[in-house]
């Protein structure tokens, strides 16, 4: 083999081995899975969802609200330690260009004056128009990359008169990595998400 071809052979394995990867948040369920990008300009919840996901808080617990044109919301249920324990309750982080779309992530909440979120609820826009009405509101701190059929799937499973599935939606939250490449193919606009 002659020593330019070796040369690109040997710079290629490296420019592919060297790839950049990326962190992505993965909701696996019995509907599918889901893959999240995490808003860098939410720093307070990125890091709370990274820590909640790696530690596998999530995996014992399911989806437990889901409404039609609205959210499926997951996490803990609404209990006073979601709402009240300070360990779980994080400051707002609202950011005028993150908006409630389709597809979008964000942290629930109760009625509180100051906004809190529960660190341990979340919940995904199905509403195709958006929920503009939740927008300053409730912190919006990431957006589906892949899996929005499954949401759109999960919000139309039969339900209870407080609008919990009943049969129970699971939960397998973890962190992963998607190279570069592949993230460009899922969330082409995800360049425009570094900071």
């Amino acid at each position: 083999m002659k020593k330019p071809a070796i040369l690109f052979i040997i710079l290629f394995a490296i420019s592919c081995a060297s790839e950049k990867t990326y962190d992505i948040g993965q909701i696996d369920t019995p509907k599918g899975e889901i893959l999240l990008w995490l808003y860098n300009e939410t720093p307070n919840h990125k890091k709370s969802f990274i820590e909640l996901a790696n530690s596998g808080y999530w995996d014992s617990l399911s989806f437990n609200r889901v409404i039609p044109n609205f959210v499926a919301q997951g996490g803990c249920p609404d209990t006073p330690e979601g709402f009240n324990d300070p360990e779980y309750l994080l400051e707002p982080e609202f950011v005028d260009s993150l908006t409630h779309t389709y597809g979008a992530l964000g942290a629930g909440r109760d009625g509180n004056a100051k906004k809190l979120s529960a660190r341990c609820q979340f919940y995904i826009v199905q509403n195709k128009d958006g929920l503009h009405r939740l927008d300053g509101d409730y912190t919006v701190f990431g957006k589906v990359i892949k899996g929005m059929n499954v949401i759109d799937a999960i919000v139309k499973v039969e339900r209870d008169s407080i609008d919990e599935p009943l049969s129970k939606i699971t939960l397998d939250v973890n962190m992963i990595s998607i190279k570069e490449t592949e993230l460009k193919k899922l969330y082409p606009e995800f360049q425009k998400q570094l900071k």
